[in-house]
């Protein structure tokens, strides 16, 4: 029976020999979802990635993706997703046509389907100029483009995408999450690493690992909120220094570098902004400003992984 459902995992784990790399993770992305995985390097997304597209077996635990078993049927599971990861999987030889037609060959399509989709493709990322260009002489946003193209000639209803605009230029990137939309609209179930916080904004729910476990779900909003209160923002000198001694404060939660300035998190701001003036003079570091700044993504995400830690 149908559900409402596109992917479930139930008490998901992996490991490779003694090294654990998922940890009994358990989540549901509803259909149409744009569902995004956001954690430190080695947190384990990739590899929950790899299980739930079929490229490794899991140890333990179930799952289901699109209605087919994680562990029995993960041949069928490679037919019914498109997966698209950060070395953009094309063959460089190949002209930007050639590479479509090839991957509708991969994945079953007639000769006569596969022309077609490729001319709706070609037309869609806006390759049409370049079909007959060699992939390897793309720049990296067309790559993007036409690896993603590759990945969805097939018409799949779920999508997997393992920091697909890693090195990305700016505007590529947002070009790039504007086709996710549209496929989104369209009834496709994304799942989505990224590095890029603010591209994690971008998604209806969010799923914070740490070590291969989840530690955190909810969307971007709801993950704020976790941050009550405001966060200082701290323009300093020596900033470096000025955060060592900043994190070491009481009232202090959550401190990080953000670019020239400090955010610092604490159950009460007011307090924190006597002691921090206090410690941060102490040490004849000069403050340049110090102003209270609502929490971004970044601030709950850099909060609950210290929580974790115990730092």
């Amino acid at each position: 029976m149908e559900t409402d459902f596109a992917i479930e995992v139930k008490n998901l784990t992996r490991d490779f020999g003694d090294f654990r790399a998922v940890d009994d993770l358990s989540f549901q992305v509803r259909r149409g979802e744009i569902f995004g995985f956001l954690g430190p390097n080695g947190a384990g997304k990739s590899t929950t990635i790899h299980l739930l597209t079929g490229l490794l077996q899991p140890t333990s635990g179930s799952g289901q993706v699109a209605g087919l078993d994680l562990a029995r049927e993960a041949k069928r599971i490679k037919r019914q997703i498109g997966y698209m990861s950060q070395r953009f999987s094309l063959y460089e030889d190949l002209t930007v046509e050639e590479n479509l037609l090839f991957f509708g060959g991969i994945y079953g399509l007639s000769p006569a389907r596969a022309r077609e989709r490729a001319q709706e493709l070609l037309s869609l990322m806006d390759l049409s100029e370049r079909r007959r260009d060699l992939t390897r002489h793309l720049a990296k946003g067309l790559r993007q483009r036409l690896a993603l193209a590759s990945a969805i000639i097939h018409e799949p209803a779920i999508l997997f995408l393992d920091e697909p605009t890693s090195g990305v230029d700016p505007v590529s990137r947002w070009n790039f999450w504007d086709l996710i939309y549209d496929m989104a609209d369209a009834g496709v179930t994304t799942l989505v690493t990224s590095h890029y916080l603010d591209e994690d904004e971008f998604c209806d729910k969010l799923a914070l690992l740490h070590q291969g476990r989840l530690i955190a779900l909810g969307a971007p909003q709801e993950l704020k909120e976790t941050m009550a209160g405001e966060i200082l923002a701290i323009h300093c000198d020596r900033l470096d220094e000025a955060f060592e001694v900043v994190r070491s404060l009481p009232p202090v939660t959550s401190a990080a570098i953000f670019g020239n300035r400090l955010h610092v998190a604490a159950a009460n701001p007011e307090q924190a902004q006597v002691m921090v003036r206090e410690a941060l003079k102490a040490r004849q570091i000069s403050i340049r400003r110090l102003t209270p700044v609502s929490p971004t993504l970044e601030d709950a995400f850099i909060a609950m992984i210290s929580r974790v830690r115990g730092v």
